[in-house]
């Protein structure tokens, strides 16, 4: 892996991630569980949880980068726009820095809807074991 390199995957918001979500976690605010609360509140069905997007963050760090041997140390996530029920989401890493003192790599994200619009961003680095 060398600075610049562009990693992308893509992700949808199944009702099984859903409802294993709702199970882990309990959270049933009603924005996420009631499609009257949330469409009341100016979106157009409910809207699910930001913290699945850091899921398919885990997944891409243990699963899609070539080396396996890694930790996250930090993660930072902005949500721009919501997500909804089977929405795809188009994402995509770039290596932005190598900090070699401390072993470690840092990636720009961001999250797309099908219409392109950014529905979260951030920064995440990693660490090599």
């Amino acid at each position: 892996m060398k600075e610049g390199d562009v990693f992308t995957e893509k992700f949808t918001v199944t009702e099984k991630i859903y409802n294993n979500f709702i199970d882990l976690f309990r959270d049933r605010n009603p924005m996420h569980v009631n499609e009257e609360f949330a469409k009341n509140k100016g979106f157009k069905e409910k809207v699910m949880h930001g913290n699945i997007l850091n899921g398919f963050l885990s997944y891409f760090v243990g699963e899609c980068l070539p080396e396996k041997n890694v930790i996250i140390h930090t993660q930072e996530i902005q949500y721009k726009n919501p997500v909804y029920l089977n929405d795809n989401l188009y994402f995509q890493a770039q290596i932005t820095g190598f900090f070699e003192s401390v072993k470690a790599i840092e990636f720009k994200y961001v999250f797309k809807n099908e219409e392109l619009k950014v529905v979260a961003k951030g920064k995440l680095q990693i660490g090599s074991l």
